[in-house]
């Protein structure tokens, strides 16, 4: 009979001044969330899955299809586009583009990263949707959201323009923040400019608006939003070290506490968690009970060096559980995934790391299923014959 075997285990975190659990961020924003890049931990939620408005935050949609386009050799970067009546009427945030401009495809994405231009994202919707409208691509928006994980997520254009039923969750904007970070990384470094003053038409208006970008905190990206509805908002990035983290606020009343909370988040998410080396592959964390083979247990270990993501002042040993269905049948392959290890922080979601089989375990012979069969009869029956006879 096979069950669920839950072992308790203590891995020892490599160096470090230890103490009390973690140090809980209290953000001012109205939703928010925190990934660590690195390692994929989520440091911080709040509100995080609730669809708002996500103002011009939405146009890392619109790029991030625009870049996929480009790598499928959909669109070239050197393409001139025109410009519609629709997209040069666009309001807002502009690259104030009319209908007699042919523009390159790259200074359109320039133009909406630095720029925010509402007219861009206009122009690059209208040549990828199949139907030649704006509203046509917002729907491949949609879709493609989904199929990237962002289920809290709906398009209704290309710029974030202020409509209804036009919404994203701020752990949508940092999935997608990811996905752009980790899938295009020829393109990223766009994110990081400060200035684009295309065809010199916009001298007043060619400044980045991320403030994150010039405070020295290591960021490199990506997009601010606002609206009325919306409040200030922004999605971010900064890498300090071999540490990456992206960060996804909004709600907020003023450009001044955009920026403040984008320091302060930074700061608390560098300062109060730190890389640890954990487990050495190959490296047995625990034993799992092997049914009929020609050993009894099998070692588990994990196929690949561990680090976890763990509070600066987390104690020196991490409470881990080792859960299987068990016991194990043989034959059992060197590497097959046999269980898994739950490690849990204070603070920090659950982290489920695979465990795999340190060796083979081959099906044991005739002795061997001569002896699990006494022990299954054993087990069903109890002692028997003058032994039972004299204990009644």
């Amino acid at each position: 009979m096979k069950a669920w075997l839950n072992h308790l285990i203590s891995l020892a975190c490599v160096a470090g001044a230890l103490g009390s659990s973690a140090y809980a961020f209290e953000t001012e924003a109205q939703a928010a969330y925190v990934l660590d890049h690195t390692t994929g931990t989520v440091l911080l939620a709040k509100n995080a899955q609730d669809p708002l408005p996500p103002a011009s935050m939405s146009k890392l949609m619109t790029l991030y299809m625009a870049f996929e386009a480009i790598a499928d050799g959909h669109l070239d970067i050197d393409e001139t586009l025109a410009v519609s009546t629709e997209a040069a009427a666009y309001g807002g945030s502009s690259m104030f583009l009319d209908t007699t401009d042919r523009v390159r495809v790259e200074d359109l994405l320039r133009g909406v990263i630095v720029l925010s231009g509402n007219d861009a994202s206009v122009v690059l919707a209208e040549a990828l949707s199949p139907d030649g409208t704006e509203s046509g691509f917002a729907r491949l928006m949609t879709e493609r959201a989904r199929e990237l994980g962002m289920n809290s997520s709906n398009f209704t254009n290309a710029s974030g323009w202020p409509a209804a039923g036009h919404r994203m969750s701020m752990e949508d904007l940092g999935i997608l923040a990811n996905r752009l970070i980790t899938d295009f990384p020829t393109f990223y470094p766009l994110f990081a400019e400060t200035e684009f003053a295309f065809d010199g038409r916009v001298p007043s208006n060619s400044r980045n608006r991320n403030p994150v970008l010039t405070m020295g905190i290591g960021a490199d990206g990506l997009k601010t939003g606002h609206t009325q509805e919306a409040g200030y908002g922004l999605v971010g990035s900064a890498k300090q070290g071999d540490r990456r983290v992206i960060f996804v606020i909004t709600g907020l009343d003023t450009v001044a506490e955009r920026s403040q909370e984008s320091r302060k988040i930074v700061d608390w998410a560098f300062r109060q968690f730190a890389e640890r080396d954990v487990i050495s592959a190959g490296t047995r964390v625990a034993e799992a009970d092997v049914w009929m083979g020609e050993s009894p247990i099998v070692g588990l270990t994990v196929a690949e060096d561990v680090s976890l993501l763990v509070p600066i002042r987390a104690d020196d040993k991490i409470e881990a559980e080792v859960v299987y269905t068990g016991p194990i049948e043989a034959p059992i392959n060197a590497g097959d995934q046999l269980a898994e290890m739950v490690v849990q922080l204070d603070g920090l979601p659950e982290k489920r790391l695979p465990l795999v089989a340190e060796s083979d375990v081959l099906r044991g012979g005739f002795t061997t299923r001569l002896r699990t069969a006494a022990l299954v009869l054993w087990q069903k029956y109890g002692p028997q014959g003058d032994d039972a006879a004299e204990g009644a």
